[in-house]
């Protein structure tokens, strides 16, 4: 597989985001980003504190926000959009209004069959997550971590324009797929899906991912990895997409397509 175009161009912009410039400079950039994209900086520092633009991208709470700690009770795991939610028809979601895309081909060869098929007529939600938002990501629920799969791809923009003209565009991306199961045995999956400017996902308990750099995939499996439900597990660099798909009857959604979340938000409950 040789590297895309979109690949390369987000290795560029990710080269001067990275770079720690002098001072008064990095404030510059730091201050017209936030001014340009509208970022609300209420729950963090100051943008000037950031020695580059990627430290803004990913800045973190300066106080944890509450959310529900009702064990059934999902949060948003991250501050986003939801440009598509409901059921699964079959191995079938939603892109975007009008356009279909495989779960089993999004979730990859990485994935057993049956693994595939638990989550088939389940839920769906798809979590946008623009320039301006807050970038890290969390655990929605208590969860156990099974495997993960890092899938390389391309890296096309994940924006509204881009989900109603790019078929496939979940599938076509880079992305890392999370296999998880709930407290309750409930089988789910998080899929963080990569897209253009830096193109690089964090994992923070899976330093061997390094998103963007290689052209192998990669497939790791854990025995005893727990998160606790608001947990922060890494970062995009630049706005990208969560993928949540549920197995049939984990969930009651309590959002809808159009929703703007925030991490912490109640979204759900689980049916115990």
């Amino acid at each position: 597989m040789k590297q895309h175009v979109t690949s390369a161009i987000s290795q560029a912009f990710g080269k001067f985001a990275s770079k720690e410039h002098t001072k008064m400079f990095q404030s510059l950039i730091n201050k017209t980003y936030v001014r340009l994209m509208g970022l609300d900086m209420s729950d963090f520092e100051m943008a000037d504190t950031y020695p580059t633009l990627n430290a803004l991208f990913t800045r973190r709470f300066r106080h944890m926000r509450h959310f529900s700690t009702d064990p059934l009770d999902m949060i948003s795991p991250c501050d986003s959009l939801i440009t598509e939610c409901g059921t699964i028809s079959g191995d079938l979601a939603l892109q975007i209004k009008g356009m279909s895309y495989s779960v089993d081909e999004v979730l990859g060869d990485g994935i057993s069959s049956e693994s595939k098929k638990s989550i088939h007529d389940g839920i769906f939600v798809n979590f946008y997550l623009s320039p301006r938002d807050y970038h890290r990501y969390h655990a929605p629920i208590d969860m156990q971590v099974l495997h993960v799969v890092h899938i390389p791809g391309k890296l096309y923009p994940v924006n509204i324009p881009s989900l109603k003209k790019q078929v496939n565009l979940f599938v076509e991306n880079e992305r890392v797929v999370l296999e998880c199961l709930s407290a309750e045995g409930k089988r789910f999956f998080l899929i963080l899906v990569g897209a253009l400017n830096v193109g690089e996902m964090e994992v923070s308990f899976e330093p061997r991912i390094r998103t963007n750099t290689t052209l192998s995939p990669s497939k790791y499996s854990y025995k005893d990895l727990y998160l606790s439900k608001g947990d922060d597990f890494g970062c995009f660099r630049m706005g990208s997409t969560i993928v949540m798909l549920c197995e049939k009857g984990m969930v009651e959604l309590g959002v809808s397509t159009g929703h703007h979340v925030r991490f912490a938000q109640t979204i759900g409950r689980l049916n115990s």
